[in-house]
């Protein structure tokens, strides 16, 4: 069974007039820069995902994906495809399971912003959190996957795989902190006291722990391919936050279905589930897993975390909806009004009070 959102957001489309691409100078560039690389190719986008615009390659003997920066007035260091091909080239090194990355274009005449291609992983992308279709075992053995593969990324050494320098190795949150408050800012399109709090008590109430690891940035479902038949995850993808960090960056970031309240069918929310029924975990199931993988008794200042992770999305949706009212989103189906993010504020507050707020 596909729901309907799994469908529009899985299935490649004809490609919007703004967002096409020269295929012969295109087609050129990647015979010169990828083994075996053929034509003719046809070219398809993916509607997922807000931000870099992401194209299917169609040739003869194999498919490809290609991720560009959009075009237009962006953020400093945002929509950073050369660092997603220099971390997913890195961890090309291991048995970890991403695509594999094929070349990086820093041409801009080429495609008209950076690009890099990767091979295509076939498999499902579940775009429905309570994954219709599949039986409780199924899931229960989905959701395990999931935190398992998480847990091997974040046991990965960095140095080893030359991505020291690929960030900073101190003050991962406050870090975060400052680039989403200031994105948040940059991007705000009206007043929201609950914003405005938050931003002001987040970094003066930051726990003193500075454990460091990769981090995706934006490790959830829908950015992983599952084998075709089994409860294993063969890709992960979108790679643009990545950096050094704090592994519960990673971490509560990836308890965001669990956290949110449910908008429409915007956002990945568990709310209103009968999770056991499902096979789903719960919560605080889910974080006992983590904690018995990583080896650890518990996740102190949890709901500091909470609060943290929920004001970062109300932040992320920030600069989604300031990119659509400006016309650079990539996505048609992104909000473009900021409902959304005082939802999400007023739950983060919630989860500041129970942190001392």
């Amino acid at each position: 069974m596909t729901s309907a959102k799994e469908k529009i957001y899985s299935d490649p489309k004809e490609i919007e007039y703004h967002l096409k691409l020269d295929v012969s100078r295109l087609t050129r560039y990647l015979k010169k820069h990828i083994d075996n690389f053929e034509g003719p190719v046809k070219i398809k986008r993916f509607q997922g995902g807000q931000s870099n615009p992401t194209y299917q390659l169609i040739t003869p003997s194999r498919n490809y994906v290609l991720r560009r920066k959009p075009s237009g007035q962006l953020l400093p260091s945002a929509h950073a495809v050369d660092r997603e091909f220099r971390v997913i080239s890195a961890l090309n090194a291991t048995d970890f399971p991403v695509p594999r990355a094929l070349c990086l274009c820093e041409d801009i005449t080429v495609a008209g912003t950076i690009f890099y291609v990767m091979e295509m992983i076939e498999g499902r992308i579940f775009w429905d959190m309570s994954l219709p279709g599949l039986s409780p075992g199924e899931r229960a053995a989905i959701y395990d996957a999931k935190i398992s593969t998480l847990v091997k990324f974040q046991s990965l050494n960095y140095k080893s795989l030359g991505l020291e320098g690929f960030g900073k190795t101190t003050d991962y949150f406050a870090r975060q902190i400052h680039r989403w408050g200031k994105t948040y800012v940059t991007s705000q399109t009206e007043k929201i006291e609950d914003m405005d709090h938050l931003n002001k008590w987040l970094p003066q109430n930051i726990p003193k722990d500075d454990v460091t690891s990769i981090i995706h940035g934006d490790y959830r479902m829908d950015n992983m391919v599952f084998h075709p038949n089994e409860p294993k995850v063969v890709a992960v993808l979108d790679w643009e936050l990545a950096t050094i960090g704090h592994p519960l960056g990673d971490f509560t970031y990836h308890l965001c279905p669990w956290l949110l309240p449910k908008v429409k069918e915007r956002v990945s929310s568990l709310a209103g589930i009968d999770l056991a029924v499902l096979g789903i975990p719960s919560e605080s199931q889910y974080t006992k897993r983590y904690c018995e993988l990583r080896g650890l008794s518990h996740i102190e200042h949890l709901d500091y975390y909470r609060a943290y992770t929920v004001w970062r999305m109300a932040a992320i949706y920030q600069g989604i909806i300031k990119r659509v009212q400006e016309g650079t989103a990539s996505n048609p189906e992104a909000p473009r009004e900021a409902t959304m993010v005082r939802t999400f504020a007023a739950k983060a507050i919630e989860y500041a009070k129970k942190a001392g707020l």
